[in-house]
């Protein structure tokens, strides 16, 4: 037992890492350090350790040192649930899906490298690149949070009769992932964007893809209010539909960390997205993504009664 509580905690530490290194991944995007390294990978400008480098081959080389640590971090929760769990538990599956997602996670960033869609590279498949890397991120970031609430004790998640609940959860979970994909695209429309003005350069001769970006940078902030209030409205229904006070806490804390990040949202755009506001955004739609992965832990757990269950008892007690 002792063992599983160490592995609960070394999770949670993974979860913490791991927002970290997407941080500084997005400190990489919006000082143009992409390229620091070149078209070079695993290499760094075909060195193991550069020499001699220069502010963005640091930045660069640093993102990819405490990437590989992550990887290596989510290689030894894989190994340590499959030494502390038996076989088919949920801790095992749920490590082994970390493990899957970190090395996509991976590959995405060595394709942005290789491919060159990095510093100021305009071009579309950037703009893909940017939100399939968004998703996978979302999904990892998920996968680990998940594998930290089971060996923490929650219950394994049933989809199967769970209604109305499990609809709301989940269209609230597409929603908020199109929220962040349709923000890193912005993101990066803005750091090409002010990039480009900031040097001296005029609206006229911007690339036509970040011209597009920029003419509809305002349809983000309707959609975050739109799905945002989606998420807050579910999240109470949740809360009322699946009593607890794990369930009703988790709803507090989304909808607080929603509140602050549609704030942040409007400060960031108002001060034309600064690098410490942009990391700000990114952190605050991180805490709201795994805030609701929790709710829906706690409220679709396999205890959980169907709303069936719920209705038969309902009958009893109003015969009795």
């Amino acid at each position: 037992m002792l063992t599983r509580n160490r592995f609960a905690l070394y999770t949670w530490g993974v979860l913490i890492y791991n927002l970290l290194v997407i941080l500084w991944g997005a400190f990489v995007r919006a000082t143009g350090s992409g390229a620091g390294c070149g078209s070079h990978w695993p290499l760094c400008n075909g060195e193991v350790i550069p020499r001699a480098p220069a502010v963005e081959t640091m930045v660069e080389f640093t993102h990819r040192l405490t990437s590989g640590v992550a990887l290596l971090m989510v290689v030894g929760m894989l190994v340590w649930a499959y030494r502390a769990y038996p076989r088919g538990h949920i801790v095992r599956r749920g490590a082994m899906l970390s493990m899957v997602f970190i090395i996509t996670e991976a590959l995405l960033g060595a394709g942005l490298v290789l491919f060159e869609l990095v510093a100021h590279n305009a071009s579309l498949t950037r703009a893909v690149s940017m939100a399939a890397h968004l998703l996978n991120t979302f999904i990892l970031l998920a996968c680990i949070t998940l594998t930290g609430w089971w060996a923490s004790g929650g219950e394994p998640i049933r989809l199967r009769g769970q209604g109305a609940v499990a609809s709301w959860l989940i269209t609230g979970m597409v929603g908020m992932i199109l929220v962040g994909m349709t923000g890193a695209v912005i993101a990066l429309g803005d750091t090409l964007f002010f990039a480009h003005t900031r040097a001296g350069g005029s609206e006229e001769d911007l690339a036509p893809l970040v011209s597009a970006i920029v003419s509809i940078r305002m349809m983000h902030p309707a959609i975050a209010i739109g799905f945002g209030a989606f998420v807050v409205v579910a999240a109470w229904y949740t809360s009322t539909a699946r009593p607890g006070a794990t369930t009703r806490w988790l709803a507090i804390v989304l909808t607080a960390l929603y509140a602050v990040q549609l704030v942040a949202g409007y400060v960031n755009v108002a001060l034309q997205a600064p690098v410490w506001m942009q990391l700000v955004h990114l952190f605050l739609a991180d805490a709201v993504w795994i805030a609701l992965i929790l709710l829906a832990a706690s409220a679709l757990r396999a205890s959980a009664p169907s709303p069936e269950t719920h209705t038969a008892a309902s009958m009893a007690g109003v015969r009795g």
